[in-house]
């Protein structure tokens, strides 16, 4: 259930905003945001289980993320990590549009997928969603289509406008977004698949589970001068902070 929450061209000093949580099991293998020693222009965490990431950014200004369908498991045989549909469009040159074009989607199990060059943002989903090239605004995904009114999307979208028109626009302000722990409405809660009490914990921003729950918050904020600032904040099982990484770099320039 993970959650993203991203303006695109919506203020004039910030020409891309990204706030989300990467909702996952505790027992499931990731690597740290870094830069890669395979790819040393691109930040982000690495799933070492299947391969990929979930959200990263790359020094020339590209930014990638990816969040699962709801209900989409995937038995297939020969079906291919969404974590790579985030790393070969950091590591390509396409347009957005163009990237997206190539996909097939019944390649993957069901997948959002927003990615940006700096120049146009696009969104494609192989649920329903399709493709689309998206104008300036401010934009909400969790794991249905862009946009599906879920309560915390709908809330969180709510308060990143809010720190927009006051210009109180920085990396704790939006970690504070994230960190929203409040539950969702009761009449969002399926059970058909989960126990009551665990379904209710996930219609929460940040979710708290024994055994699945947010596991990072990053925070990625571009300026108009071309400065764009990392950052990585990660929890354990109790929802607790182990650890942080920061970084920052101008496009096209070597990392900090």
């Amino acid at each position: 259930m993970c959650l993203v929450i991203l303006a695109f061209d919506a203020h004039k000093d910030y020409p891309l905003l990204v706030a989300a949580n990467r909702d996952e099991f505790h027992a499931r293998p990731t690597r740290k945001a870094d830069w890669w020693p395979d790819a040393p222009n691109i930040v982000g965490g690495r799933d070492l289980q299947a391969g990929g990431t979930w959200l990263g950014v790359q020094r020339g200004g590209r930014f990638a993320t990816v969040t699962n369908y709801s209900g989409a498991a995937e038995t297939r045989a020969g079906v291919r990590s969404r974590g790579h549909l985030v790393t070969e469009f950091l590591q390509g040159a396409q347009s957005p549009v163009e990237y997206l074009e190539t996909i097939r989607g019944d390649d993957y199990a069901g997948f959002n997928l927003l990615v940006t060059d700096g120049t146009s943002l696009a969104y494609l989903s192989n649920r329903g969603g399709g493709l689309r090239e998206l104008p300036a605004g401010l934009y909400g995904l969790s794991n249905a289509t862009l946009d599906e009114p879920w309560e915390k999307v709908e809330r969180s979208k709510k308060q990143l406008l809010k720190l927009l028109e006051a210009g109180r626009v920085n990396e704790s302000q939006l970690l504070k977004l994230l960190g929203d722990r409040d539950k969702g409405p009761v009449d969002e809660v399926r059970t058909d698949r989960l126990p009551f009490a665990i379904a209710h914990a996930i219609t929460a921003p940040f979710i708290v589970t024994a055994d699945y729950g947010t596991r990072c918050s990053t925070v990625v904020r571009a300026d108009s001068t071309g400065r764009w600032r990392f950052q990585e904040r990660r929890f354990d099982a109790s929802g607790d902070n182990i650890g942080e990484s920061r970084y920052s770099f101008n496009v096209g320039v070597n990392a900090e």
